[in-house]
């Protein structure tokens, strides 16, 4: 099982830099991040011929408007078995649908969901 996690916020920085600090060393991981950052995160200097899958889908909510590249984008990570995936989300305005999205049928039985990580101060 893959364990999952699904970190958020405004800030793409602080999301990418959060991601980074939760990896887990010499573990296959993966991550899916929702956009481009507006600068560089401390993900973008790990480096890439380590076990980390870095993959960025277009901006949108995952459960909504990016849903079909959504599920192609975890399809394809999730036949390589990684021990880590990390999802990172712009808002948490539909949470509750992404997680809903990940314990389906399909996948219920592929990833364990873990905690929330929220990278907003304010909320």
């Amino acid at each position: 099982m893959t364990k999952t996690y699904l970190v958020y916020g405004r800030n793409s920085i602080a999301r990418e830099n959060a991601i980074a600090a939760m990896l887990v060393p010499n573990s296959p991981s993966a991550v899916i991040i929702e956009g481009i950052a507006n600068g560089t995160s401390k993900l973008e200097e790990i480096d890439q011929t380590t076990n980390l899958a870095i993959h960025r889908i277009a901006p949108g909510c995952p459960c909504c408007t990016g849903s079909l590249t959504m599920r192609v984008t975890l399809n394809r990570l999730l036949r390589k078995s990684p021990e880590y995936l990390y999802i990172s989300l712009a808002s948490n305005e539909h949470l509750t649908n992404i997680r809903e999205f990940l314990q389906a049928p399909q996948y219920k039985d592929l990833l364990t969901l873990q905690e929330e990580c929220n990278c907003d101060n304010s909320d």
